[in-house]
């Protein structure tokens, strides 16, 4: 199986990966012979059995860790042993988790990656088998605790060879679950079907000269910050008509994308809110596409976005 490079799986590892680790007090040690269970034996994942001997990782669940590796330590396969098993559901491929992970040169020791530095309640991530962090989660129950190898040149030519640490702390909704809000008067009204799916409806009021952003759920999860990762499902639709032109709920899965990436007006949409929050904006056309035009979304379009706000990977600060 080919992996993706290590800079797509998260914006923390975008940030080079080279993250100082957290020291820890560690009053507990897991090795793999003492693994609670073995990888389901029907579940799809890239792993070709258990790591090699000699592997220890001690520090308590949902804390920072210390691996401890034999001499010369060289793994040459995919490989990985449960430490800790969960008593939560199966993790399967496209469900929404809340995760640490510890990432270690498996050649020198040296923490490249702790995700306690930037994310200390844990990283949200949509789990994808075909990258390390997800692969790390993949078929196991939540409140388990992995430990992965994956040898030199995984990740691409010239990569090292990682030990991996991943704890599943959580599974995440799938819509938001925050304390709803009283809709505001003169902006798009939005019902919602059972599954979370809203519909928007666009009154007669004139279409607002500036960006509107209002909530109709507030979360009290984590801040997102300007430059995060958000986990979001959404929907947009022409203030004109109301016309949906893009999405989540029927591509059937939410997207992940660093607030960054967006239009200026969705990009307001999402910083300085919470997870768990669902927020209703209404974007015109110089927050939005301008006078760019597609097939979907005419030229001086003025816009509305309902997304709900479900994780946030935190960008590491600079430094």
């Amino acid at each position: 199986m080919r992996f993706r490079p290590i800079a797509s799986l998260s914006v923390v590892a975008a940030a080079a990966l080279l993250l100082a680790g957290c020291a820890g007090s560690p009053d507990a040690s897991q090795t793999p012979s003492d693994s609670a269970t073995a990888d389901t034996a029907g579940c799809q994942t890239p792993f070709t059995g258990d790591v090699p001997d000699g592997l220890e990782v001690s520090g308590d669940f949902s804390s920072a860790v210390t691996v401890t590796r034999p001499d010369g330590f060289a793994p040459d396969a995919i490989q990985r042993s449960t430490l800790i098993e969960g008593s939560g559901d199966e993790i399967a491929p496209g469900d929404l988790v809340k995760a640490n992970y510890t990432v270690v040169d498996a050649s020198t020791g040296e923490v490249l990656l702790d995700s306690l530095t930037s994310d200390p309640a844990g990283m949200d991530m949509i789990v994808n088998a075909q990258q390390i962090f997800g692969a790390a989660v993949s078929c196991v129950p939540v409140g388990s605790r992995t430990v992965s190898t994956f040898p030199a040149g995984t990740l691409g030519e010239g990569s090292p060879a990682y030990v991996l640490v991943a704890d599943a702390l959580a599974e995440l909704p799938t819509r938001a679950d925050g304390e709803e809000v009283a809709p505001v008067a003169g902006l798009p009204t939005v019902t919602f079907a059972d599954d979370g799916a809203p519909t928007i409806t666009v009154g007669s009021d004139p279409a607002p000269t500036e960006t509107r952003v209002e909530n109709l759920r507030r979360g009290d999860g984590d801040v997102v910050n300007p430059g995060d990762t958000v986990i979001v499902q959404y929907t947009g639709a022409l203030y004109s008509d109301g016309t949906v032109f893009d999405s989540s709920w029927t591509k059937g899965a939410p997207t992940s994308f660093a607030t960054t990436a967006v239009v200026p007006g969705f990009k307001k949409a999402l910083e300085g809110q919470t997870v768990g929050s669902q927020v209703l904006a209404v974007v015109p056309p110089a927050d939005g596409y301008g006078d760019q035009a597609n097939d979907a979304i005419p030229a001086n379009s003025t816009l509305v976005f309902v997304v709900d706000i479900l994780g946030v990977q935190h960008a590491p600060a600079a430094g």
